[in-house]
C-alpha cells in the first residue's frame, strides 16, 4: 500500500492550524470542482484526492492517527527502508464495534466517489466528518440516523435550480435543489438513508454550499456587480448593457454619473427560497474608465472645458 501525503495535497504545512485548513481546501475544492472542470478527468481525480484529504485533516481525530502514522512512516524512510516493507498491520482499522454503515453518494459526474485503499484501511472504521464531501452520521436517541451530504452548487444554479443525482447502494435517487438554496440550506430526502436495525428509514439531507461567482458579490438575496463605463457615457448618460443572472437587460446611465455610483435594478437579484416570484436587488457599481491618450482634438476641448470652470 502506498503511503498518501494529504498536507501536501492541500498545500499546507504539517503544523497548519485547522483554519488554515479549512481555507485551503475550499481554494482548490473551488478550483478543482466538477462543475467548473467539465469533462476533465484530471481535475476530478484531483478533486477527490482534495476531498479525502480534508476528510483526514479537517476532522482531529482522524488527522492525530494520521500524524502517528507519518511520524513512524518517516522514521521508517529514515532508517533506508523500502517503500513496500512498511508494516501496516497495526493501522489498519475494521476492529469490531466500528461504524459499518456505508452511504456511497454521487452526481452524475461521480463527484462523490469512493475514497483509495489507503484511506479505507486506515479509517473506514471512522465516522465520517462533516467537511469533506462523504455522508456525516447524526446519532440521535431512539430516532433514526439522519445522513448529511455536502454538495456545492454554483450561483448560477442557486439561481435557476440544478439537481444532483445520489446513489445509494442499488438505487439512483435525483434530488431537485430549488431556486433561492443558500450557503447553509439543507434538502431532505425523506427515507433515502439506510434503515436502521429496527427498520425505521433514515433521511439524508443535502447542505448547500454556494460556491463565490466572479461576476457579483452576494449579499442574502441582492447581488453587486461592477460595469465599466466610458468617461463620455458618464458625463453625458447614455445606456449600455449589463449582465444578470438572467441575461443581459439594458441599463439606463444618467448624464453626470461618478465613478462608484450603484444604480439598483430591482428585482434582478437572486430568488427567495420558498417565494416565487420573490426576488432581491441587482446593484451595479459604475466604474468610468478615463482614456489613457487623447487625439489633439479631443485634448483641445478638454483645455476648453477647464478654462470654462
Amino acid at each position: 500500500m502506498e503511503y498518501k501525503d494529504y498536507y501536501k495535497t492541500l498545500g499546507v504545512d504539517r503544523k497548519a492550524t485547522p483554519d488554515e485548513i479549512k481555507k485551503a481546501f475550499r481554494k482548490l475544492a473551488m478550483k478543482y470542482h466538477p462543475d467548473r472542470n467539465k469533462g476533465n478527468k484530471e481535475a476530478e481525480e484531483k478533486f477527490k484526492d482534495i476531498n479525502e484529504a480534508y476528510e483526514v485533516l479537517g476532522d482531529p481525530q482522524k488527522r492525530s492517527r494520521y500524524d502517528q502514522l507519518g511520524d513512524s512512516y518517516s522514521q521508517y524512510q529514515a532508517r533506508g527502508g523500502a517503500p513496500g516493507g512498511f508494516d501496516w498491520s497495526q493501522w489498519t482499522t475494521g476492529a469490531p464495534g466500528g461504524y459499518t454503515t456505508q452511504v456511497n453518494m454521487g452526481d452524475l459526474e461521480g463527484m462523490f466517489g469512493g475514497f483509495s485503499d489507503f484511506f479505507s484501511s486506515l479509517f473506514g472504521g471512522m465516522p465520517p466528518t462533516s467537511g469533506s464531501s462523504r455522508v456525516r452520521t447524526q446519532s440521535r436517541t431512539a430516532q433514526p440516523r439522519v445522513y448529511e451530504q455536502p454538495v456545492q452548487i454554483t450561483l448560477d444554479e442557486a439561481f435557476h435550480g440544478t439537481s444532483r443525482l445520489l446513489q445509494i447502494e442499488n438505487r439512483k435517487i435525483e434530488v431537485k435543489i430549488p431556486p433561492g438554496a443558500k450557503t447553509g440550506t439543507r434538502v431532505r430526502v425523506a427515507g433515502a438513508g439506510p434503515a436502521t436495525s429496527r427498520g425505521q428509514a433514515s433521511d439524508i439531507y443535502l447542505v448547500v454550499e454556494v460556491l463565490p461567482d466572479s461576476r457579483f458579490s452576494v449579499d442574502g438575496v441582492d447581488l453587486t456587480t461592477e460595469l465599466p463605463v466610458d468617461l463620455y457615457t458618464a458625463v453625458l448618460g447614455g445606456t449600455v448593457k449589463v449582465a444578470t443572472l438572467a441575461g443581459e437587460v439594458q441599463l439606463t446611465i444618467p448624464a453626470g454619473t461618478q465613478p462608484g455610483q450603484r444604480i439598483r435594478l430591482a428585482g434582478r437579484g437572486l430568488p427567495v427560497l420558498r417565494s416565487p416570484g420573490t426576488f432581491g436587488d441587482l446593484y451595479v457599481r459604475i466604474r468610468v474608465d478615463l482614456p489613457r491618450k487623447l487625439s489633439s482634438t479631443q485634448r483641445e476641448l478638454f483645455e476648453k472645458l477647464r478654462s470654462s470652470k
